[in-house]
């Protein structure tokens, strides 16, 4: 593949990109917002259309973008609005920037630095003979192409969630107003386009092939009339599948195929595909523990909105801790030099300790408590892959 190829892709990706921030995110309009107890109304002022903030509801001084759910702050939201409205395009790259999700973000980076590394120090000489002015510029196009992807998958569930995520999230541009229907299918559509042509063009056959089949399983999560997420282990399935073995196997994949060497199942990579299968399996369940109230008015069907918060809690906990104690007893029983004993015994003991710490702080009748439980579940996640690269 020639390097004016590449160049050509990058430059019209980053082209596209800022037209659809500045231009078509300066036409968002304000919509209704609805909390758990009660419709926030619009107001008009000036010709702006602001969200009034209840009496009864406290004031919060910011909406930390770095929470996994996010606070809901009618004022921040408000200034937003007012600021998209007024062209600020720091105020549009903020609405694009929570659209698309930053906590799964993350975990897609982490996913691929981790994944890269792993790659690059199971195969013999290949840091030390690594060209890396044609390495990095692939390994950067690979991870546009997973951001793409993450945001298409986010984003049309955002679309078609609109009127849940009204109770449920209501901090969420779509739902809040930031972000108007019509920019968020814009944004869905050129993620959706743009990142199988990027696949399809600088990557082999199979990865394309695997990465359309993520694409179609995150499309009919959210999209009638299949819409896999009312099916609760329809929906285990689908995030599994996903975020667990098909981010993780291609992204090594992708690496040895870069380095030219063949690709071979190491203790590792076996290790990380089925741990993070599971534990993205969690994921699915837990991400509803904070939205029961509006899955039951629509008539979403959840494990925690048929168990309840409480048991899927406890169950969530036991299920990762079971795969800690698998973690700790594979490099127990492992061969020599298969994996580092220190950091796959000792560093799988310190994560199932926090498991445990967090799990004992839960308070399962608050909604706060159970967001909170719910990121650190997240932050579990991500601490996976930095012990990925050590074991």
């Amino acid at each position: 593949m020639m390097l004016s190829r590449k160049r050509f892709l990058v430059a019209s990706l980053l082209l596209c990109c800022g037209m659809q921030s500045t231009h078509s995110f300066s036409s968002t309009i304000a919509r209704p917002l609805q909390t758990k107890q009660q419709l926030i109304p619009l107001q008009s002022t000036i010709g702006i259309n602001r969200i009034s903030r209840p009496q009864s509801l406290p004031t919060r001084t910011a909406t930390s973008l770095r929470a996994v759910e996010g606070d809901f702050d009618p004022d921040a939201i408000n200034r937003s609005v007012s600021e998209m409205q007024s062209g600020s395009l720091k105020a549009c790259l903020r609405a694009l920037y929570k659209f698309t999700r930053p906590h799964t973000i993350r975990g897609t980076v982490l996913a691929s630095i981790a994944g890269t590394i792993r790659a690059l120090v199971d195969t013999p000489g290949a840091i030390a003979n690594a060209n890396w002015s044609v390495m990095l510029p692939r390994a950067l196009i690979g991870m546009g192409a997973l951001l793409l992807g993450n945001a298409f998958i986010v984003g049309i569930n955002q679309i078609f969630d609109k009127d849940i995520d009204v109770m449920n999230k209501p901090f969420l541009p779509v739902a809040s107003g930031e972000m108007s229907e019509g920019v968020a299918w814009g944004a869905v559509l050129f993620s959706g386009i743009v990142g199988p042509a990027i696949v399809y063009n600088f990557f082999p056959l199979v990865l394309f092939k695997l990465y359309m089949l993520g694409w179609l399983l995150g499309g009919i999560y959210s999209v009638p009339p299949i819409r896999t997420k009312r099916n609760p282990i329809a929906a285990g399935l689908t995030i599994a599948t996903v975020r667990g073995f098909l981010l993780n196997f291609g992204v090594y994949y992708a690496v040895k195929d870069a380095i030219g060497a063949p690709f071979a199942w190491s203790p590792k990579v076996s290790f990380i595909a089925r741990f993070m299968t599971a534990f993205a399996t969690v994921i699915a369940v837990t991400k509803d523990l904070p939205d029961v109230e509006g899955d039951k008015k629509y008539n979403i069907s959840t494990f925690a909105t048929k168990i309840g918060v409480p048991k899927i809690a406890k169950g969530a906990t036991l299920c990762l801790l079971l795969n800690y104690i698998h973690a700790i007893v594979t490099g127990v029983l492992s061969t020599a030099g298969s994996f580092r004993k220190l950091p796959m015994i000792g560093g799988h003991a310190a994560l199932a300790t926090m498991l445990l710490i967090r799990f004992k702080e839960l308070e399962p009748e608050k909604l706060a408590s159970i967001k909170k439980y719910y990121k650190h579940i997240w932050d579990l996640f991500y601490l996976e892959y930095a012990l990925y690269t050590l074991i």
